[in-house]
Formats: C-alpha cells, structure tokens, sequence
C-alpha cells in the first residue's frame, strides 16, 4: 500500500459532494420509472433501461446491465422492485471489476527506473492542464521530484497556464518559444529531469482534434524522440476527458485512443453535472483503466479512481 492510499473520511466527503448531482439525477429517474411497481417485470426494465442511458451510461454498457438483471430476474422468478438498486449496484460494481485493472495506489508512481514520464493528451478544456498540475502537486505531496513539459506550443495560453500551476506548486516547468516543436520541448524536458534526478516527468501536448492521421503523426514524433532520452517513455499515456460533456467524452475517448496508444484515463469536472454515469460506460467499453476522477477545482480534488469507493458513493443509502 502506499503512503496515501487510505480512504480518508475527507476523500469520502469531497467524492460523495462531487457525485451528488449524478446521484439526484439518477435516483430521481429511477423513483419515476418506478412509480406504482413492485414487480420487476419487463416495463420496469424498459423503464431502467432508458434511465441508464439518460443517464450517459452508454448504450451498449446499458444492454449488458439490463441483460443481467434479466437473468438473475428470470432465476429468481420474483423480484421486487425494493431489491432493484441493490442488484443494479452489484451489477455496476461487478462491471467495473471487470474491465478495469486493479485500482492502484494514492499517486505513488510504480518508479523502477526514474524518471516514470506521463504524457497527456485530450482535447482543448477538458481540464488537461489543470489535471497536469493537480497530479504535480499530488506526486510532490509523496515526496517526488517533478517535471512539467509544456509541449502544446500552439496555444500561448496553454504555456501561461502550465507555468502558473508550475510555481504554484512549485515545480520547474521547461517551455520553448510560441510554435516550437513540441518533440523539442518533450526532449528537453526529459534531457532535464534525467539531469536533476527527478521521479516524474509529466508532458502536456497539443489539444485540438486535427484529423487522426496528424495526431497520430504528433503523438508518435513525440514518443520517439523522448525514447532518445529515456528508452522506455512514455510510461503511462493519460487521456484526459470532461464528464459533464456526456457522450461527447464516448467520442473523443473513440478518437485518441484509435490515435495513440492510451494506457489510462482520467475523468474530469463530475462535481459540476449530472452525467457521472459516464465513467461507467467508458471504463466499460474502451477497456482502459479509468486511473483519475476529478471532483473540483482544489488540488486535493483530483482522487485516484477506486470502483467500490465510487459506487459506494453513487448508491449510498439507496441500495
């Protein structure tokens, strides 16, 4: 375990506030799809079914639940409409164990040969950067020495805004100029961090969703050219996605990783919406450990995704 890896009453408290419009919204559709049933029959399902999707859990994640709750329905011959958030939490629960790999540690980066680099990807105001900055101050709070690459040199804005985290938190940030090649500054980033000794290097790029043959030209010119300094970078491909954006994170999820090769995602911006269910579906249909949920602005309010935690937290007293 690592040093940070209890589920602290106050991690608690920031998860359930930051999922508690999805919950409102989700039990409020459930309670009038359920509305004078007690009998789990196939009006019932209907009526699940079509909450799950409004609730941007995804279609074909929505079929797979509705078809289990089908079975244990038609071995248990008579359910009650009392027992169904029980048995849909279950099912989500078992769902998420499934298609994600185990959930790791509270930002304790699995260093064996330093430094482990990470390199971000998303499109523009998914939260990339402000994920960037929070993961900085999380990996220095574990007493690792950090590194910020800010290779979306198209966007003067993006650099500014990486550097103000940077002295925020206090760790060096290496830039070139407007239009530089962003492979440029991902080798003199890793070219410093090798030099210092740093534990962490984590690469911002370029946030526009240009045709997937450009981005994947990018994304490759950028890894090769880190290989030059550090021959197993990156470690870890983190895709950043905005869950209040619902299926549109389903989308761009589809395009990066057909573009590159993700390795992990991190979810942002649930404390503001109703469509946390999004994390269900994506984690579900991709395969790609969602690593990260974001649940506000604070830099404690970027949590390391744990799926009991979660459904715990999105059932509640409910089930």
């Amino acid at each position: 375990m690592g040093l940070f890896s209890i589920f602290s009453k106050e991690k608690k408290e920031t998860l359930d506030k930051g999922l508690s419009k999805t919950k409102e919204s989700f039990f409020g559709k459930m309670a009038r799809a359920l509305a004078g049933k007690t009998k789990v029959d196939d009006d019932v399902l209907d009526n699940l079914e079509e909450v799950l999707i409004t609730s941007d859990v995804g279609v074909e994640t929505t079929l797979k639940i509705i078809e289990r709750i089908e079975q244990r329905v038609a071995k248990d011959k008579y359910m009650n409409t009392n027992e169904l958030n029980s048995i849909l939490k279950d099912e989500i629960g078992s769902l998420l164990t499934e298609n994600n790999s185990e959930d790791v540690d509270d930002f304790e980066a699995p260093i064996t040969n330093k430094p482990y680099v990470v390199l971000v990807v998303g499109v523009n105001g998914v939260g990339k950067t402000t994920t960037i900055g929070k993961l900085a101050y999380q990996y220095k709070k574990a007493g690792k020495k950090v590194y910020l690459g800010a290779a979306d040199t198209f966007r003067a804005a993006a650099v500014e805004q990486l550097e103000i985290w940077g002295e925020r938190v206090g760790v060096p940030v290496i830039k070139q100029k407007m239009g530089a090649d962003p492979a440029s500054v991902a080798y003199d980033t890793l070219s410093s961090a090798l030099a210092n000794d740093a534990d962490v290097v984590i690469i911002d790029t370029a946030g526009r969703l240009h045709n997937k043959i450009g981005l994947m030209n990018e994304l490759t010119k950028i890894k090769n050219v880190m290989k030059k300094v550090v021959a197993d970078a990156p470690n870890e491909v983190l895709l950043v996605l905005d869950g209040s954006t619902g299926q549109n994170a389903f989308e761009q999820a589809k395009q990066f990783t057909k573009a590159t090769e993700v390795t992990a995602m991190a979810v942002t911006k649930l404390d503001g919406t109703a469509k946390g269910g999004v994390v269900i579906g994506i984690s579900d249909q991709f395969k790609i450990p969602v690593k990260y949920i974001g649940l506000g602005e604070g830099m404690e309010d970027l949590q390391v995704f744990r799926r009991a935690e979660f459904v715990d937290s999105l059932f509640g007293e409910n089930a």
